[in-house]
Parts: C-alpha cells; sequence; structure tokens
C-alpha cells in the first residue's frame, strides 16, 4: 500500500495490564494540560497587585502560552518522529515541572520564563494525544478522546476553584505550584509506558505524496474552529473572575464560577467524541453548542448574576462539546495518524495564533473602555465565528 505505516516494538506487560496502564497514564497525562493554565485567573488580582502589572501584561500570561502553542504545533510530529512518541511526551512534562517551578519564584521575570516552558511542554501533549490515540487504540478513538477530555476538565475545574483558597492563604505562588504534583505523579505513571508496547513514529517511506495541510480549505477551517473554540476557554478562564467581581460577586465565589464551568464540561466532553465518531455529520453538535454559548454569554452580558452557576453550567455545556468535537475532526477529517498528527499541529498552529489575540485584547478593550461590556460582546461575536468554522468542518469529508 501507498501509506507510510506505524513500527512497533512488543514488551513485558500482558494486554489488560497494558490497557489499564494506558488508561491511568493518559488521565494523569490530560491533568497536566490544564492545570497549569486554569490557575492562573481566580488569582490573577493577587499576581497583579504584588508585581505590579498592568492588564495587559496580566492578559500575557494566558497569551504565551498559546503563543508557545502556535510556534511548537508544527514541530512536534517531527520530533516524535525521531525521539519516539512515548518518550517525547515524557520529556514535554519534565519541561512542564521545571516550568511550573520557574513560575512559582516569585519575580515577573521568573513568572514569564515559567509561562513561556509551560506553553511549549503543553503543545506537545496538544498535538500528539489524539494521534497516539488513533495508532495505538484505533477502534476506540471516540472512548479515549472522552477519557483524555473528561480528565483535563476536572483537574482544570478543581485547580480554577482551589487556586484562590491557596492564594489567599499561602501566597499566590504556591497558588501557581501545586500543579507541580500533578507533573511528578505523570511521570512516575508514564514510566512503565517507555518500557511497554511502544508506537514508534518510524515510517517506511513510500511514494504516497504528503499531503500539505496549508492547502486545504477543510484544514483551514477545522484550524478556525480550533482557534475560536480556543479563545472563548481561555479568555473565560482568565477573565470571567474578574468580571462576577465586577459585578459585585466576592472573590472566592467568583473563583468557583470559573471551577463550575469547568467541571460543567465534563458530561458532554465525554460523550460528544463517542457520539462524533458514529454520526455521517457532526452539524447538529455544532448548532447545540452554538445555543449553550449564546445562551451563557447572553446571561452574563445582561448581568443577570444571581443565576451565575446557570450560566456557568450553559458555558460549561458548550465549551465541552466544541472542545471535544473539534479534537474528533484530527481524526475524523484524516484517513491515516499520521495525517492526523499533521493536521493536528497545522490546526493548533493556527488556531492558537488566533486564540493569543483574546487574553491581551480583552485587557486593553477592558482598561480603555472601563467596561466588560464590550469584551463580553466580543465573546457572542467569536461564538457565532465558531460556528460557521464547525459547520464547515462537520461535514463528512477529508482533508
Amino acid at each position: 500500500m501507498d501509506l507510510e505505516r506505524p513500527l512497533y516494538q512488543n514488551k513485558k506487560l500482558s494486554s489488560n495490564q497494558s490497557i489499564l496502564l494506558f488508561i491511568i497514564a493518559i488521565f494523569l497525562f490530560a491533568t497536566t494540560l490544564r492545570t497549569p493554565l486554569t490557575v492562573v485567573g481566580p488569582i490573577i488580582e493577587f499576581i497583579r497587585d504584588d508585581l505590579s502589572i498592568s492588564n495587559v501584561l496580566a492578559g500575557f500570561l494566558t497569551t504565551i502560552p498559546l503563543l508557545a502553542f502556535a510556534i511548537v504545533s508544527p514541530f512536534a510530529a517531527r520530533i516524535a518522529r525521531k525521539l519516539g512518541m512515548e518518550w517525547t511526551l515524557f520529556y514535554s512534562v519534565v519541561l512542564l515541572c521545571i516550568g511550573i517551578l520557574f513560575r512559582s519564584l516569585g519575580a515577573t521575570s521568573t513568572l514569564l520564563i515559567g509561562t513561556v516552558l509551560i506553553g511549549v511542554a503543553i503543545a506537545f501533549g496538544n498535538v500528539l494525544i489524539p494521534s497516539y490515540f488513533k495508532l495505538k487504540y484505533p477502534l476506540h478513538i471516540g472512548l479515549l478522546t472522552g477519557i483524555y477530555s473528561v480528565s483535563m476538565n476536572i483537574s482544570a475545574g478543581l485547580a480554577a476553584g482551589f487556586s484562590h483558597p491557596i492564594a489567599s492563604s499561602v501566597g499566590w505562588e504556591f497558588a501557581l505550584g501545586f500543579s507541580l504534583i500533578l507533573g511528578l505523579l505523570t511521570l512516575i505513571i508514564w514510566v512503565p509506558i517507555l518500557k511497554d508496547s511502544k508506537v514508534e513514529m518510524k515510517f517506511a517511506q513510500t511514494n504516497a505524496p504528503k499531503k500539505q495541510m496549508w492547502k486545504s480549505p477543510l484544514a483551514w477551517a477545522i484550524a478556525a474552529a480550533m482557534g475560536f473554540q480556543s479563545l472563548i476557554f481561555y479568555c473565560s478562564s482568565a477573565w470571567l473572575p474578574d468580571i462576577f467581581i465586577s459585578q459585585g460577586m466576592n472573590a472566592q465565589r467568583a473563583g468557583w464560577m470559573g471551577s463550575i464551568m469547568q467541571l460543567s464540561q465534563i458530561p458532554l466532553t465525554f460523550i460528544i467524541p463517542i457520539i462524533a465518531g458514529k454520526l455521517q455529520s457532526q452539524r447538529p453538535i455544532v448548532v447545540l453548542f452554538t445555543v449553550f454559548y449564546f445562551i451563557g454569554f447572553t446571561g452574563v452580558l445582561m448581568e443577570w448574576t444571581s443565576l451565575a452557576v446557570l450560566w456557568m453550567v450553559f458555558l460549561g455545556f458548550a465549551g465541552g462539546a466544541s472542545f471535544g468535537l473539534v479534537l474528533m475532526f484530527f481524526t475524523l477529517r484524516t484517513e491515516t495518524a499520521f495525517e492526523a498528527a499533521d493536521l493536528s499541529g497545522f490546526a493548533q498552529s493556527i488556531g492558537y495564533l488566533i486564540a493569543a489575540v483574546g487574553p491581551v485584547l480583552f485587557g486593553f478593550v477592558h482598561d480603555v473602555t472601563n467596561s466588560w461590556t464590550m469584551p463580553i460582546a466580543i465573546f457572542l461575536i467569536v461564538s457565532g465565528l465558531l460556528f460557521v468554522a464547525s459547520f464547515i468542518s462537520a461535514k463528512k469529508q477529508y482533508v
């Protein structure tokens, strides 16, 4: 066949042991991909006041990882082909732990350096995990994607809720640093993965031409969907606590609103990938999450703060469905795992460039207008753009 083939190495563990170990490892790995980022929003006031930084620079704490995602994503698959998938993911967690340590040292310079390292590290997991599922367990992509997504949302939600109490008690440095525990646990459980049956990203060279993702309109639509979905997620994580505080909510409760939004993503992040894998067209899912986004952001815009929990649940449902679907696009719209890795790298590079604009833009618009009305209106506009890009991507076709 004119398709590239992966080479496998068989090692010690039995099949059942390998599968259980793999699920545990993926669960832990997923917890490291959002927790270091979602802890920032609820404690941004502590960081901003202690280091005397502006809202624009505070927004950069969320933007820097997104820029790192955009820059690193196209190279992740190439590095995995040289080092092996499992070793590349292992080294990315090592780099993540180093970044968390740097970020927690209490100075502006180390805060920024650590944030860059965290962004570079997370980029590898973002790009490689979807194609890893397609390579290792191709018949269970939807289930594994669901477990992976749920793990991210559970850890992200709990981190958003607990970061403010930790910062209030022992300082924002500790609040930023506690996710190091998850990184270290991931490294420990990942060691047996390195010894188990491995997916070697070495390919038998054939005459099959490599697809140029940048020439595919569908790849650009998926990249746009990735970007708009990510912009909404990172901007809401960074700024919704501040928005609720401005509407009269106390800081600790505002932090838990972010946690409720994250945890509300869990049901749909698990179910949507499974459903999406069975549908010929995923457009009904696109309509569903768009309605949820508009309900949630309209409630926030109208300052119906007494119903804030309801708006966070709607936004959580929307975020879970949109994130789960975009992840599935990488595998549903490609014919091989290697194309999935290339599409994932391309879409995440372009997508995170789009998303990187968001947090700084929101901070800038807020500083200029001294109001959250325009930033919240931007949420509604981006939700509409996400609908268009996702609706195009949801039709059954291949890049």
